[in-house]
C-alpha cells in the first residue's frame, strides 16, 4: 500500500504544467507586441535581440522571410490524477502565443502577427 501512494505522489508530481516554447512570449500579448514592433523599422536583428531564435523560419515565393515564433503554455487534466487511467491516456490544456513576423528585402519588418488560442494535446493508448 505504500508502494502505490508513494507511485501516485510521483505521478503528481510528474503530471503538472508543461511549458514549451519561447519563453519571451509568456509576458507577451498583442499589445505589447505593437508596441515593440514597428513595420517598416523594426529590423531582422532588433527581432532577434528581442524574441531569440525563431521556432521556424520560411520564406514566400518572392524570397521574403517569415520568422515564427511559439510558445505551448499547457497544465496537467484532471484525468491525469486518476489512478489507472493515466497510465493508459495523459491531457494537458492551455494556450498557445505564436508570433509570425514577414520581412522585407531590405531587412526590416513588413508585417506581423501575434495571436492566442486555446490548445489541447492528448497521449496515450486511448488517445
Amino acid at each position: 500500500m505504500k508502494l502505490f501512494i508513494y507511485l501516485l505522489f510521483i505521478l503528481f508530481i510528474l503530471s503538472g504544467c508543461v511549458s514549451s516554447g519561447n519563453q519571451t512570449l509568456k509576458t507577451e500579448s498583442e499589445a505589447s507586441i505593437t508596441t515593440k514592433i514597428v513595420e517598416n523599422v523594426t529590423t531582422q536583428a532588433e527581432i532577434k535581440a528581442m524574441f531569440g531564435s525563431p521556432y521556424e523560419t520560411k520564406f514566400t515565393d518572392g524570397g521574403l522571410e517569415i520568422y515564427t515564433y511559439r510558445l505551448d503554455d499547457l497544465k496537467s487534466d484532471a484525468i491525469n490524477y486518476v489512478p489507472f487511467v493515466n497510465l493508459f491516456a495523459t491531457s494537458y490544456s492551455g494556450t498557445r502565443k505564436e508570433l509570425v513576423v514577414l520581412f522585407n528585402e531590405n531587412g526590416t519588418v513588413k508585417r506581423f502577427s501575434m495571436s492566442e488560442s486555446d490548445v489541447q494535446t492528448r497521449s496515450g493508448l486511448v488517445n
